[in-house]
């Protein structure tokens, strides 16, 4: 039997919310495929199965908030024989979870407990939203659960009322979760800051020749250029892919670098663009925007959000020329770019403007030092004066 449990998507997370499962007891479920939706304090996440059987039971129930580690499910993987009700694999899971609250139909005359309102954190933000009390609604949903549904048809008859600020609890909590993430980082890190100044001026002519053989909808940001260099320096200077876990560094056979996106409704998010130094700068870019839409849109992975390796950070949209990023454990490093800005450079002899950008390193120094994190710099910049051969 494998269990299934809460998983780990960040350092920031202590708990997490079962919006519900994708399956029911009973059905085969494949490694890597959608199980459940998880609500965190950052976003819905569609959570994948790491084994492949079939779905002994489910113990979690929508709306449930689960303890990372929690046991969800129990899966009977392939050529395994089902246990019934009886042994200690059906019972040990059900001792981690809380009993569920009895229905108050069942149980006559008794009052339902104070405070006690089932209803899954999706339907409760579309109240939120809508300006639905949904205290006063009965659900459809099991044991009584409000559902999407039942708010929406309460929508559709309820009079226009003044909505709240949308994402404002949502928006505060993440705030929160990400400040104690940091706090955590600067408190446990002993953080060291490089940075370099880096001429992009072969990038952006290389660039804005291969985007004029291309389709507009296929054309490369310079962005992904730059994501690309550090996915490659990183097989250089390999120590700075790393993860420290149990009072140590353990390298990452493979690159996965957590991208920081910016959401409308504010915080931000840093999935992992998988295998970054594998991929062409083609697909690439499209696992970028892919990866954009669906943090916007609330539809992460949770492979997403629990496999980065180091982190890249870009502030040069807003206008920002350096930034000096906090290390997201149990990352060993982070890198930012600015805007790009021309500034006078001397090249064969001669000072001309030339369009830079400023390339800093912020990196765990029980892992590596100034001599490590300043060779990995430079060799971004080395990628990036050729940038057909990234």
């Amino acid at each position: 039997m494998a269990d299934f449990v809460m998983p780990t998507l960040g350092a920031d997370m202590t708990e997490g919310t079962l919006v519900q499962w994708k399956k029911r007891e009973g059905d085969h479920v494949s490694k890597g495929e959608i199980i459940a939706e998880v609500d965190t304090e950052k976003a819905a996440i569609d959570v994948e199965c790491h084994a492949t059987g079939v779905i002994e039971r489910l113990i979690t129930r929508p709306g449930d908030k689960v303890p990372v580690g929690t046991i969800m499910a129990v899966i009977r993987e392939n050529g395994q024989t089902t246990t019934g009700q009886t042994g200690p694999q059906a019972v040990a899971p059900q001792a981690t979870v809380p009993a569920p609250a009895p229905r108050v139909d069942r149980v006559p005359g008794s009052a339902p407990q104070p405070g006690r309102l089932r209803i899954s954190p999706a339907a409760r933000k579309l109240a939120a939203e809508r300006g639905i009390d949904p205290k006063g609604l009965q659900g459809t949903g099991p044991e009584g659960a409000i559902t999407l549904e039942d708010i929406e048809g309460a929508a559709s008859v309820a009079p226009e009322l003044p909505r709240p600020a949308v994402g404002a609890d949502r928006q505060a909590r993440m705030r929160q979760t990400i400040a104690t993430a940091m706090a955590r980082s600067k408190r446990e890190i002993p953080h060291y800051y490089l940075s370099t100044t880096i001429d992009m001026g072969p990038a952006i002519a290389w660039l804005s020749e291969a985007n004029q053989r291309r389709p507009v909808t296929e054309r490369l940001l310079y962005g992904v250029l730059l994501i690309k260099a550090v996915a490659l320096a990183l097989r250089q200077v390999p120590e700075l892919n790393a993860l420290w876990k149990e009072g140590q560094a353990i390298r990452s056979e493979r690159i996965h670098i957590g991208t920081a996106i910016s959401l409308r409704q504010g915080g931000l998010v840093a999935p992992a663009l998988h295998d970054a130094d594998r991929l062409s700068l083609s697909d690439l870019m499209k696992n970028f925007q892919d990866l954009v839409k669906r943090a916007r849109a609330g539809s992460l992975r949770s492979s997403e959000m629990s496999d980065p390796t180091m982190t890249v950070t870009s502030l040069g949209e807003q206008g920002v020329e350096t930034v000096f990023g906090v290390i997201y454990p149990p990352q060993v490093a982070l890198v930012g770019f600015g805007k790009i800005v021309e500034r006078p450079w001397v090249t064969h002899g001669q000072v001309l403007p030339r369009p830079v950008i400023m390339a800093s390193l912020s990196a765990d120094h029980r892992v590596t030092d100034g001599h490590r994190g300043g060779l990995f710099l430079s060799e971004i910049d080395r990628l990036l004066q050729k940038p057909q051969s990234l």
